[in-house]
């Protein structure tokens, strides 16, 4: 296996951009997967993705673009999946090329819905890939952020850290500080919602440092039971993301959140965004998930609560506000 060899972004939303960002600023070419040949003809035309942080320019000369997600995967030897995780299993329906020779990529965040399962085992499990050849790259880091310079921090998490070392050197940039880690897992769940539904409830800054810490200690305890490991919570890929995602208004699941705080619906909510809010499929997945290992979720339990029980937002966090201390 050629690391990272020719990589391919596979995905044509602000996440996948900003990656193609990162990578270019290392890589002569890479190839881009897209799925839509009109946005493709669109993006060599105006010299920027027409959708997705529309400010950054690339040199399209640089870049190989293809529709054929089958084309793309046998000309390269990394690949960076970047594809809304509900999305994921139709866009690998038409993948006919095996990629458990692959070096793969997973910047997904959430859950595969109805399979519940990270991507990282999906990947494993479907398609065949060890979990050596298997990483995830996750860090609080917003797509919009990166597409400005600013100094942001990266974890490529994989069970072979030589494989991780060479990837995360292949991002590094002026803008872009790289570490690794051996957990794969770990790093793919995040809480967002529920901070956006109480900013949408109009509770303060005080409270909202309260939900964190309860936050991180529920997350804590949810990946101690479902993948035991000698983890740090305080890293910043972990309490780092999540307050990122629970502060910024970058945050699709903030936004989605807030939202849903302030009164809409769910499906008003998600017609209204422009961009998928992860977080609401993989509250499901996890609470299904939990069914079997029974941790103490009172903040994915009200967030369940409201999103698919549709409980009253107000009278939920009230009740979840009297279990905080």
């Amino acid at each position: 296996m050629k690391l990272p060899g020719k990589i391919a972004i596979m995905g044509g939303g602000s996440w996948a951009t900003a990656i193609a960002k990162m990578v270019l600023a290392q890589e002569d070419t890479i190839n881009w997967y897209m799925r839509r040949d009109d946005r493709i003809a669109d993006f060599k035309r105006l010299g920027h993705n027409p959708a997705y942080l529309t400010g950054v320019k690339f040199d399209t000369k640089r870049i190989n673009f293809n529709s054929n997600i089958n084309d793309v995967v046998k000309e390269s030897d990394t690949l960076i999946f970047v594809t809304p995780s509900p999305y994921l299993k139709a866009h690998l329906k038409k993948l006919k090329t095996k990629i458990k020779d692959k070096f793969i990529i997973t910047a997904i965040k959430g859950i595969v819905p109805d399979d519940n399962m990270i991507v990282s085992e999906y990947f494993t499990k479907e398609y065949g890939v060890p979990t050596e050849n298997i990483a995830v790259l996750a860090g609080p880091c917003h797509a919009e952020e990166v597409a400005l310079e600013r100094l942001s921090y990266l974890t490529i998490a994989c069970p072979d850290i030589d494989k991780a070392d060479k990837f995360a050197r292949r991002l590094a940039s002026s803008f872009i500080k790289t570490s690794v880690s051996n957990d794969v897992a770990g790093i793919e769940y995040v809480y967002a919602i529920a901070a956006g539904i109480c900013s949408g409830l109009k509770y303060g800054d005080n409270f909202q440092a309260v939900l964190m810490s309860n936050a991180i200690q529920e997350m804590n305890r949810f990946l101690q039971t479902v993948h035991p490991l000698n983890r740090s919570i305080s890293d910043s890929v972990y309490l780092g993301d999540m307050l990122v995602t629970g502060y910024s208004n970058f945050s699709r699941n903030r936004t989605f959140g807030t939202m849903i705080g302030k009164g809409y619906s769910v499906k008003s909510a998600q017609i209204e965004m422009e961009m998928i809010a992860e977080g609401y499929y993989g509250t499901k997945c996890i609470k299904e998930i939990n069914k079997h290992y029974h941790v103490n979720m009172p903040i994915l339990d009200a967030v369940y609560n409201i999103l698919y029980e549709r409980i009253s937002p107000m009278i939920e966090i009230k009740l979840l506000t009297d279990s905080f201390r």
